[in-house]
């Protein structure tokens, strides 16, 4: 049974957010994965809901005319993965979300509500990190745009205030092009469970693709909120692609950067493990997908 208060469809962005004003205690919902379980388990029962499930402006994967890509709040798992211009300019963000839960849920759930329920978890949050990703937010005061590293203030927390609506996200082109990625989530099985660990990697090579120009390293389920490993990072700025030393050090740098606790899915110290070695194994096939040539 679902304890609802009451459910309205909105009729566009400002009226979702006309409503969350309106109705103190309402919640925001679209596709319902998270909302509705958590109705169901009582922790959010009796409360109102405004569906911004319908809203066509908030839905969908568009090129901007600055070459900037934009992803729609309210755009389903499945959309994402099997979206064109994803699949053209970060396929990796495909990969990473057709890793969520089950078809049911991937054909549902959408990618604004993956992240803005603020879970560690999340199987789009670690690449949308390292994408540098930003986030779009309308509220009673106007728009407001904020970049994912400054998005999540604790487990299950964000900045995104009540009555704001999340429209949509933002990768830049200079954050897309040129660079290539792999996000490995570890688990007992690659779908219908929640990440013990995820780990995103992106490179971008050389024009001789022998030398890493830059590098990006996000992990979600090694902290309380998904989290960027800046200082292993620019350990390989400059290196060899094929300079196993460096390698090894970025690796062993992330371990100094995270803060994994243990939970009944694994202990802190199985974590750690998987934090540096996972770490190795996305950085060397990124560095394959970008052409180089990695013997690490």
């Amino acid at each position: 049974m679902f304890d609802i208060k009451s459910f309205y469809e909105a009729r566009d962005v400002q009226d979702a957010v006309q409503a969350l004003v309106k109705e103190p205690d309402a919640e925001i919902i679209s596709g319902g994965t998270d909302v509705l379980i958590r109705i169901r388990e009582g922790k959010d029962a009796g409360k109102a809901l405004v569906s911004i499930h319908n809203i066509p402006e908030v839905k969908g994967v568009r090129l901007l005319e600055n070459g900037d890509l934009w992803i729609g709040a309210a755009t389903s798992f499945s959309h994402i993965t099997n979206d064109p211009l994803i699949q053209r300019l970060v396929p990796m963000l495909g990969e990473a979300v057709d890793m969520v839960g089950g078809p049911q849920i991937r054909n549902t759930g959408t990618i604004g509500g993956n992240i803005c329920n603020g879970a560690t978890s999340a199987d789009s949050a670690s690449t949308m990190w390292a994408l540098d990703a930003l986030i779009l937010l309308s509220g009673p005061q106007g728009e407001r745009t904020v970049p994912i590293c400054e998005f999540y203030t604790g487990p299950g927390r964000t900045v995104r205030e009540r009555e704001e609506v999340c429209t949509g996200f933002i990768i830049r082109k200079e954050n897309y092009e040129d660079w290539y990625g792999q996000y490995i989530k570890y688990g007992k099985r690659k779908a219908m469970e929640i990440a013990t660990l995820g780990c995103a990697v992106r490179v971008k090579l050389s024009e001789d693709k022998r030398v890493i120009k830059d590098v990006r390293l996000g992990y979600g389920v090694a902290g309380p909120t998904p989290l960027r490993c800046r200082k292993a990072e620019e350990i390989l700025k400059g290196a060899g692609v094929d300079d196993k030393e460096a390698l090894e050090q970025f690796a062993k740098t992330a371990l100094t950067e995270v803060n994994p606790r243990s939970s009944w899915r694994a202990s802190r110290e199985f974590r750690l493990q998987l934090i540096e070695e996972l770490a190795k194994r996305a950085l060397t096939e990124s560095i394959r997908r970008a052409g180089g040539n990695c013997n690490a």
